[in-house]
């Protein structure tokens, strides 16, 4: 993925038009290096390449394909940059989170904690009930947050564990599987100055669930909260928060939950479709 332009990103919202090539095969990543300044990055999915581009490429991937017989075009697409995102990317907020693209220039109040995010083509911007609510689970706990080291899986844009440094939290471990949240969330560290407090990690989640964590959040697909519960590898923290679950995946991780020594202390429920849980762990 091209490195972004903190300074330039500041002045505009740099994205109109998102085009979207699906190939089948996975690109390796000197290759990105070629692709030229509209090419904006690579999102990997098993053994798929779904590469976003700011401008028509069409010529481009062709003269790649040409090269690589490993490769194959499957589809194209073309998204306004706010239909992607299901809306305009525009100052909101949550509570007390204030979230500012780094476009736009809107000051805080006092009682206001401020985060600039630059999501690029990476889901996660608080506009999804899930991430809104997770924000909402840490506010929750904003108390104890100082003294605690968070684990955030699934880390996406950053959002979460910036949510978490900015309330205090001693340090975070932000990792995901994907490079392209990765280098999302890593640039969103930086525009908030809080590469002191949070790392991010490229790697899967099953092999960073062990280490030691007051939080842990996952705001990851169904599947794999269900597996390292089972596991019972989800339970070595004090605190957890759950979410990214429908009606039916809740009611699963739920009954997966009574099975251990685990209380739920809130559930938010968004139009019963979408499930989020807070939960403590009964030892601690």
């Amino acid at each position: 993925m091209n490195t972004l332009n903190i300074d330039h990103i500041t002045a505009h919202n740099p994205y109109q038009d998102l085009y979207i090539y699906y190939l089948k095969g996975s690109l390796k990543r000197e290759e990105e290096s070629q692709l030229g300044p509209a090419f904006l990055g690579n999102w990997t999915e098993e053994n798929c390449s779904f590469l976003f581009f700011s401008q028509p490429s069409k010529r481009l991937i062709q003269k790649m394909l040409d090269r690589d017989n490993y490769l194959r075009l499957i589809d194209e697409f073309h998204f306004t940059y706010e239909d992607w995102h299901g809306g305009k990317i525009k100052p909101h907020r949550v509570s007390r989170f204030l979230i500012v693209p780094p476009w736009e220039n809107q000051q805080q109040n006092d009682k206001e904690l401020k985060m600039v995010l630059n999501p690029g083509v990476v889901f996660g911007t608080s506009l999804h009930p899930t991430t809104n609510d997770c924000l909402l689970a840490l506010l929750k706990i904003s108390d104890k947050l100082p003294s605690y080291r968070v684990l955030d899986l699934g880390t996406g844009t950053g959002i979460l564990a910036m949510g978490a440094a900015l309330l205090g939290s001693k340090s975070v471990l932000a990792v995901d599987n994907n490079p392209l949240a990765v280098r999302t969330a890593i640039l969103n560290v930086k525009l908030n100055k809080l590469e002191e407090r949070i790392e991010v990690r490229e790697c899967l989640a099953e092999s960073i669930i062990d280490t030691p964590s007051d939080l842990l959040i996952a705001n990851i697909h169904y599947d794999i909260i269900l597996k390292l519960l089972k596991e019972g590898q989800c339970i070595n923290t004090k605190y957890f928060i759950f979410s990214g679950l429908m009606r039916s995946q809740a009611k699963d991780i739920k009954l997966e939950l009574s099975r251990h020594p685990v209380e739920i202390e809130y559930e938010w429920n968004n139009d019963t479709i979408w499930h989020t849980f807070l939960g403590k762990i009964k030892e601690f």
